[in-house]
Parts: structure tokens; sequence; C-alpha cells
């Protein structure tokens, strides 16, 4: 079937490559918009079925003030703030400035009853709430900056006031992502360029992979657009496509491309060297990206849309990517022949004597852990439990304002009110109990004394009627509402036996319950991701042990990633600040595309092992011999792909820093330690067993994938001389052949 489609895509390349530019221009005319379809805010984060969106719906119902959206002004003023007493003329401004804002359903500010909580220690500064009603995305964006410039045109607030609030954060989350992701392109493109051309030697092959991420990012976004008329796609999305996009595509082109090198190098015409490559190298391809996309798709298990929607868009991009490696890749390089080794320096292009010491410093090293196989697979095994450790004081976190760098207005005014007030009350617990009718007061009050008994409950305000059947108790927490205090006293306050039965929300509460959603779909996401790439794998090698070694050496890859991000943001090291914990979404991004790129390096491993193995090697030299042919390949891979995803760790929010030093680790892991010594030192332990399976599984694999050879083997060694990376030169039988 490979060779079938090499041979057809060479034939045809010319009409390939007009049908790819014009399927890429629809496809940016098309996608251009989806940015404007993205959404951005905290029900993101939310599984729509929790009690805590019930209890959402049951407020903004009953009083029209949606409880995740919200303004606060913070005022600092010359005189003292008294509470209940008249406000100095700026407070005053404040609070009509939001007073006249449409989406804005109730303000209070110090003159209120309450209004104690509101003014800070000093009494200098004091806030002012905006209670919002329910509001789009491209709604709350263009109130943020009408209320920016509003308080930047009054002469009493220019100086004086600064805008906060989940609403206003949550806007600006967006623009610094936005943002963010713009300075990583520009980062990571001129970056990934000059490694490609060190890495290949040459120009016209170092832009053939670049060409391939920008056109699978066009056809992503057209993707994500389309998948915007089905359901809530996150901003989110956008980061995740753009990092993985182009290093998947620069992992693809540099397999595609170093094996055509090889093919031309070794004398053969274009046709013959179209239909080799995409016979081997694709059909990798093909297996490689299936596998990472069934790794991303296991995030679509969770209801919550941030992770849906970053499992839609993993697939998407992985697709788009795979799509240009198997189809426009072999055609371009159809057109380009020998052309691409143009514009490579004659000194830097390889010769058959240096591609063979490369290929002999990988054996030998192979060799040197293949003699010594228990005491390697010992120490890589224990190097990963090591980084792994931090993992045993793991803690997690969820995304607010307090996140955002000081040079935002929401930022400022988070730390300023951490730093300043005592507990201002601006994100409270909110308890909805639903009634059969009037409650019996007595039993609510004896409820309000017992949630005022729990520590860390600052104070309860009084049960207050929302409909005929709901009632609605505030309880104002002690400290940040992500903090582990805050977070302890909402679970005791959830084990109360309540009087009638409760839904809560708020910051806090919406935090646990979206914590307790993650881990009841964690199960079913984990048979997904497991189930998926055992047969994936096992389709691939028609062995058991190989993929339940995969998946053993992703799991401690991917522990060691984990353990590396505990060590760097929850307990800060190298140069990044202590946080509260990892955000509680970041490890299953990083789980899900670290997993996914493990089993495709793997793939790229075993394609070549397999290929030696069918050349009648033995069972050492075959792993030997792979290791040999893809250590440079999966190096640079490794590399090129930490470029783009590494970028994202520039970023000013630290969840996105997250994501991308993570993934970056985890591929970085797995490209050393574990490619180079634990596969090898595991593979000679378990010798030829590596490829057993039961006789009715052999039997269904042979009937289903017949075996035959993946590539002409060798009879004898042709002399090369191409410009490439990881592209040595390996004996050749001149017999055909096809692929699995």
């Amino acid at each position: 079937m490979f060779s079938a489609l090499g041979s057809a895509l060479h034939r045809r390349r010319i009409a390939v490559l007009l049908l790819a530019l014009v399927v890429t221009v629809l496809a940016t005319a098309y996608g251009g918009s989806v940015s404007e379809k993205l959404t951005n805010g905290l029900s993101d984060y939310d599984d729509p079925s929790g009690g805590n969106v019930a209890a959402r719906e049951t407020i903004a119902r009953a009083t029209g003030i949606d409880p995740q959206q919200g303004y606060v002004l913070l005022v600092r003023t010359d005189e003292k703030v008294t509470a209940g007493a008249p406000v100095p003329d700026e407070v005053k401004a404040a609070g009509e400035l939001l007073r006249a804002r449409p989406e804005v359903k109730q303000v209070v500010d110090a003159s209120s009853a309450a209004g104690s909580a509101l003014i800070s220690r000093d009494g200098r500064s004091t806030i002012v709430v905006g209670a919002v009603r329910s509001i789009s995305d491209k709604t709350a964006v263009d109130a943020e900056e009408a209320l920016q410039k509003a308080i930047k045109a009054d002469p009493l607030l220019a100086e004086s006031t600064s805008l906060g609030g989940a609403t206003a954060g949550h806007v600006q989350v967006g623009k610094i992502s936005d943002e963010d992701v713009t300075n990583a392109e520009m980062i990571a493109f001129p970056i990934t360029l000059v490694v490609l051309f060190l890495v290949f030697r040459g120009l016209v092959a170092a832009f053939v992979p670049l060409l391939g991420g920008i056109v699978s990012l066009l056809l992503t976004m057209a993707g994500l657009r389309l998948t915007t008329d089905f359901m809530t796609v996150s901003a989110g999305a956008m980061s995740l496509a753009f990092a993985l996009g182009l290093g998947l595509s620069i992992d693809f082109g540099l397999l595609i491309v170093s094996r055509f090198r090889e093919e031309v190098g070794e004398g053969r015409d274009r046709a013959e060297a179209v239909r080799n490559t995409v016979a081997t190298a694709g059909r990798t391809v093909l297996f490689s990206a299936l596998t990472v996309a069934a790794a991303l798709a296991a995030l679509t298990a969770f209801p919550h849309p941030y992770l849906r929607s970053m499992g839609f868009a993993g697939v998407i991009t992985v697709l788009s990517a795979a799509l240009f490696a198997l189809v426009g890749l072999p055609a371009l390089l159809g057109v380009l022949g020998h052309r691409i080794n143009s514009l490579a320096p004659r000194r830097w292009q390889r010769t058959a004597g240096t591609t063979a010491k490369s290929e002999g410093r990988w054996h030998k090293m192979a060799s040197g852990v293949m003699r010594r196989p228990g005491m390697f697979a010992l120490i890589a095994t224990g190097v990963l439990l090591l980084i792994a450790s931090p993992l045993a004081g793991v803690r997690f976190t969820g995304v607010d304002p307090s996140l955002l760098p000081q040079e935002t207005s929401a930022g400022r005014v988070a730390a300023d009110m951490s730093r300043e007030f005592d507990d201002p009350g601006t994100s409270p617990l909110q308890i909805v109990l639903t009634t059969d009718g009037r409650p019996d007061s007595a039993r609510l009050n004896e409820y309000v004394q017992r949630i005022e008994d729990v520590p860390g409950v600052e104070s309860v305000a009084a049960p207050f009627e929302l409909d005929g059947r709901h009632w609605e108790i505030d309880a104002v927490l002690a400290g940040n509402p992500l903090d582990d205090s805050a977070k302890d006293a909402v679970d005791s306050v959830q084990e109360l036996t309540t009087p009638y039965a409760a839904n809560f929300t708020g910051t806090t509460a919406d935090y646990l319950a979206q914590e307790e959603s993650i881990g009841d779909h964690l199960p079913l996401a984990g048979a997904i991701l497991a189930g998926v790439t055992l047969l994936l794998l096992f389709a691939f090698s028609g062995a058991i042990v190989l993929p339940l070694m995969a998946l053993v050496m992703n799991t401690l890859s991917t522990g060691a990633a984990f353990g590396f991000l505990v060590w760097v943001f929850q307990d800060g090291n190298l140069g990044f600040s202590a946080q509260n914990g990892l955000e509680a979404t970041t490890p299953l991004l990083v789980f899900a595309l670290a997993f996914g790129l493990s089993t495709d390096y793997n793939v790229f491993l075993l394609s070549r092992i397999k290929e030696a193995r069918a050349s009648g090697l033995s069972e050492r030299e075959a792993v030997a011999k792979g290791l040999s042919q893809t250590g440079s390949i999966v190096t640079s891979a490794a590399v090129l792909f930490c470029v783009p995803v590494g970028a994202l760790a520039a970023s000013r929010l630290v969840f996105i820093q997250e994501l991308g030093l993570g993934a970056a680790f985890a591929v970085l892991i797995d490209a050393t330690i574990v490619r180079a010594l634990l596969v090898p030192s595991l593979m000679t332990l378990l010798g030829a067993a590596n490829w057993w399976a039961p006789a009715p599984l052999r039997a269904l694999h042979r009937k289903v994938f017949p075996d035959r050879k993946e590539a002409p083997a060798a009879l004898h060694t042709v002399p090369v001389s191409v410009a490439g990376s990881g592209a040595e030169t390996e004996p050749r039988d001149r017999t055909p052949a096809s692929v699995k």
C-alpha cells in the first residue's frame, strides 16, 4: 500500500502540490477567524454536570448575577476611608463608573454595611466591587477595554485606580497568552531554522520541515474553526497547536527527508527513492502519528471544555502534520530530487566516511550498554526514579488573577489585595440549598453555626432567599481562595451534614469540583491511552511484550518530567518563584503529550530494528543497528521539538511555562536516558521474548498485516556523499520489497 502511494505521489507530484497549495489557501481563509471563536473563561475548566455549575446557574437565574464574573476597582485615597461613612470623591467616581456599565447588576463599596472588609489595613486603599451578569467572552473583552480607557480618561481615577476581578483577570490572561504565543513563535522560528540548517547541513533541506510546520498549523486553524461550530474550544488550544504542529512537522520531516536523502545517496533514481521513502519512513510516520493522536485523544474523556478542546486540537494538529508528511512532502521531494541538498556548504557535506563514523559511535555505545544490560537498566531506572521523587510532595492549584504578572492591572490588584487587605470576601463560598418551600429557620441557623465553627471560615452571612425553592448562604474564607487553608475549609464545610440538598460554588469550591471531576474521569482516560497505544504498537510490531515495555518506559519518563516540574515550580528552583502547586490540568497535558511523543520515538527505533532483524541480523546486532541508524535522528528530532515547545517556558503565565518546560524536559529525557540506555538494555535482557505474542494473536497479525520486508535490504554498501542529519548509509538488498 505504501509503495503504491509513493509511486502515485511521484507520478502526480505537480498535481499533488497544486492541490496542497489550494487546500492551504482555503484553510488559511477559513481558519483565519478562529481566534474570534475561541473561549477564555473559568467555565472552560468546569465539568458541565458538576454541582458547582448547577449552583451558579441557580444564582444566575434568581439574581441575574454570574458568580464567575465580576469587577474589582482598587482605589488609593489621600484620606482614610471609614466603613459606613461617605466615601472620598475618587471612590464615588469608581462606583459611578461601574454603575454606568450595562453588564453590572450590583455595586458595593466601603459605605455599605459590610464595608470594613473592603478597606485596607492602613485605611488608604479600598475596593469597589461590581457584580456582573453572564456575558460572552467578546463582551468581556470589549468591557475590559472600555473600563481601562474610562479610568485613564477620568482625572480622579487615572492615578489612583486599578481594574481587577475575575472578568478583567481572565480577559488579561487571554491577552497575555496570545502575546506570549506570538513571542514564542518569533523566538522559535529563527532558532528552529538555524538548528534545522545545522542538523540538515543544507538550507533547502532545512526549509522543507519548516514549510510543513506552517502548512500543518494553517490546516489546524481551519480544523479548529470547524470544531467551534460543534463545541466549545478554549483559547489554550492555539498554544498547543503552535508548539505541537511545528514540533511534529519537524519530527516527521526529519524522518522522511533523511530517508529520502539516504535513498538518493545510494544511487536510486527519484521515483524509486520516493517510493522506498514512503514505504519505510512513511509507514513509520503513520504509526507515529496515530500513537501521538491516540495519547492526545485520551484528553477528550474529560468533560471539561479546556481539556476536551486541547485533546481535539492535539488530534487535529497531529493529523495535519502527518497529512503533509505523507502526501505533500513526498511530492515535494519528487520535484526536488537531488536539489534537496542544494545550498549546503561543501565542507559540511557528509561523506561515506563521516557517516560511517557517526553510525559507529552510536553502534559502539549501544554495544557497550548491551554488554552490561542489567547494570545500565538499573542505572537508568534509578536516575528516572530519582528525578521523579519530588512527586511525593506534589500539590495542585487552579488559575486565578493572582497568577497574572504585575504588569497587568488585574495582577497588581490581586497582589495588593493579598498584601494589604485582610479578607475582603470577594470570592466567598456560596452554598445553594434546595428546599421544598420555606425552610425551617432553626435548622438553617444551626447549619450556619456549624459552618462558622469550621477552621478557615472567617464569617458567615445570614441565609437569604433566591427564589421559592432555593436559599443561599455565603461564607468568607481566610486567605487566598486557592490556598491549602481555604481548600481544607471548603472540604470540611462540604462534609457537614446539610439540612437540605446543597450545591457549592465560588473560586475554591469550583476548583475542588474540577479536581474531583478530573479524578473521576482519570481511569477512563488512562484506559483509552493505554489500550489504544497497546493496539497500535501491536499492529506495528506484531508483539505484545514490546508494547507493554513501552508503557512502562513512557510512564517512567513522564514521571520524571512531573518530578522535575514539582522541583522547578512548586519548590521554586532554576530562577522560578515557588508556587502553591502545579496547575491541575497541566500534568494531564504534559502526560498525554510526552506519552505520545515517547511512543513516537519508540516507533522510529522499532522500525529500524525490525528492518535489521528482517535482514538476518541477530537480536543484539539488530538492536545496535537500529539504535545506530536512529540515534542521531531521534536526538535531532527531540532537540528540534524542544525549541518551539520550550519557547513557551518564556511565557509570563505560570501554567504555560509548566506546559512548555514539562513537555520539553520529558522529550529530552526520553530521547537520551530512555532511548540510549533503557531501551537497548531491556531489549537485550528480554532477547527474543521482545517479539513474543500468543499464537492466536500472531496468526491475526499475519492475516491483517502480512509479513513483508519494509525496504530493499542490502547486499553491498554504496558510497554516499549527502548533506543530512542522521542519514546514515546502510547496506541495501537490491531485491524489490514492499511495506507491511
